[in-house]
């Protein structure tokens, strides 16, 4: 991998990664896409996306992704599995740290997204996978005819409520606040479904359990400060993501939460390297968006390689 020289690397493989890769290999530049995990990133886990242009009637993550790496494939788009964990220059080369080695590009464009947030709260890791999820769609079978709840108030976590009454005898849907974030549309389809009990002005203080796993949570009311303890089999996480540019601190310009700064048109900092995706600031996070700033990324970039070639 090291004696390589790419045009471009990409660094995960989202909707906004292989969309960067897709108009980055279809101009016929040497292109690679690193993903650490599992290429579609995120919307793997999504049972059904409703507001991705095209689809009338919705299609399951997966099928989306697949759709997105075989358009890729057309064009030759280079892909690999490897952890990124360090970028530098080295003139106008940038370098790449991954699994280790040394890998050199013209261009870079950051992917990697964004990760569930945590609760931080006593007992959370200690029964993670053991009650504990971030994932609805990836742990709800586990939890048929059980009482559980979801954390969170805005589309995902409304969402994944109404996902989880698929499996559950009751899910509380537990909000720190008296209202919800979430788009009008699920709320009403929340607050009509029987099986969804909301419980206003209440965070997560506590998760207790023993050698079985998971067994309640101490809830804190968030005017009063009174605690009370609910009996739970199950609880899923939705209070929003963090950025997973943690590896760039120091090298690139973030905001405080941890996000890469760009302009319009998806430029950080170093110049040669963008930033695209659920990773960059911006408003909206959707897979629209992130196609949308991947096209974008790869654009600029190509834009930005004819420059040195014609220095």
């Amino acid at each position: 991998m090291s004696d390589k020289l790419y045009d471009v690397v990409i660094i995960g493989g989202g909707p906004a990664g292989l969309t960067a890769g897709l108009y980055s290999s279809r101009a016929r530049l040497k292109t690679l896409l690193i993903e650490k995990m599992i290429m579609g990133g995120q919307v793997m886990t999504t049972t059904k996306v409703e507001n991705y242009p095209g689809f009338p009637g919705g299609i399951d993550g997966p099928d989306l992704m697949i759709r997105f790496q075989e358009h890729c494939q057309e064009f030759g788009l280079e892909t690999t599995t490897g952890d990124v964990t360090g970028l530098r220059l080295d003139g106008e080369q940038k370098v790449l740290t991954v699994d280790g080695e040394e890998l050199r590009a013209r261009a870079v464009i950051i992917t990697t997204g964004a990760e569930p947030s945590k609760l931080d709260v006593p007992g959370e890791v200690e029964f993670t996978g053991r009650g504990v999820s971030y994932c609805a769609t990836c742990d709800g079978a586990f939890f048929r005819e059980q009482e559980i709840a979801i954390v969170g108030g805005g589309d995902t976590a409304a969402e994944e409520a109404l996902f989880l009454t698929r499996f559950a005898k009751k899910v509380y849907l537990v909000h720190r606040r008296d209202s919800l974030r979430a788009t009008k549309l699920l709320q009403d389809r929340v607050f009509a479904n029987d099986k969804i009990e909301m419980v206003w002005n209440s965070v997560v203080s506590e998760v207790k359990g023993d050698q079985s796993g998971m067994t309640s949570v101490d809830l804190r009311d968030t005017r009063t400060g009174e605690v009370r303890n609910l009996p739970l089999q199950g609880l899923f996480v939705a209070i929003g993501v963090t950025p997973k540019a943690h590896f760039l601190a120091g090298v690139l310009d973030l905001d405080a939460g941890g996000h890469i700064l760009t302009d319009a048109e998806c430029r950080t900092s170093m110049p040669g390297v963008f930033a695209a995706g659920d990773v960059r600031k911006k408003l909206l996070k959707q897979i629209a968006t992130a196609v949308g700033d991947g096209a974008v990324a790869a654009i600029v970039a190509e834009k930005y390689i004819d420059e040195l070639n014609n220095a």
